[in-house]
């Protein structure tokens, strides 16, 4: 028997058979795991409406800095004094963070206005653009590359 191990006891040989199946579960993880992280990622078209533009000025419940979009969580009185949670998609930490962004950026408690757009569901989502602080102070919280209508004006 050229270059085959023979294993020389059945323990030996259920070792052997472990150490296979283990390489090929780690093996499909390192493919199964990247490939639901893609899966779960969304373009900008695919949640969002363009045409459903919204500016939501509220108080901060909390931020979340989650992979792979931050999210910050406001509460907003509508006209009727009932209070709506709404839910505002950002960029992903790491980018926020290269913008100057820091945990401290944005904390419960703050009033904030948000520019950005709504859910195509109509539900209390947004991905947001801007946010204005109640200074005056901008942020930019967009995801870049996500197909969000982009207003160069605003920008120069």
């Amino acid at each position: 028997m050229c270059g085959t191990a023979i294993p020389t006891s059945s323990a030996q040989g259920r070792g052997l058979v472990r150490r296979k199946l283990f390489r090929v579960i780690a093996g499909a993880a390192l493919v199964v795991v990247p490939a639901a992280r893609l899966i779960a990622h969304h373009s900008f078209a695919a949640e969002f409406d363009a045409n459903k533009p919204v500016k939501i000025k509220g108080t901060v419940v909390k931020m979340e800095w989650s992979n792979p979009h931050s999210w910050i969580h406001i509460e907003v009185k509508g006209p009727d004094g009932k209070v709506e949670r709404w839910a505002v998609e950002g960029g992903a930490p790491n980018a926020l963070l290269r913008r100057g962004w820091s945990k401290n950026s944005v904390l419960p408690g703050i009033e904030i206005t948000v520019d950005g757009f709504q859910a195509k569901d109509g539900s209390y989502r947004a991905n947001g653009r801007d946010i204005t602080f109640p200074d005056g102070t901008k942020l930019f919280v967009g995801s870049s590359g996500t197909g969000a209508p982009y207003d160069k004006k605003e920008r120069q």
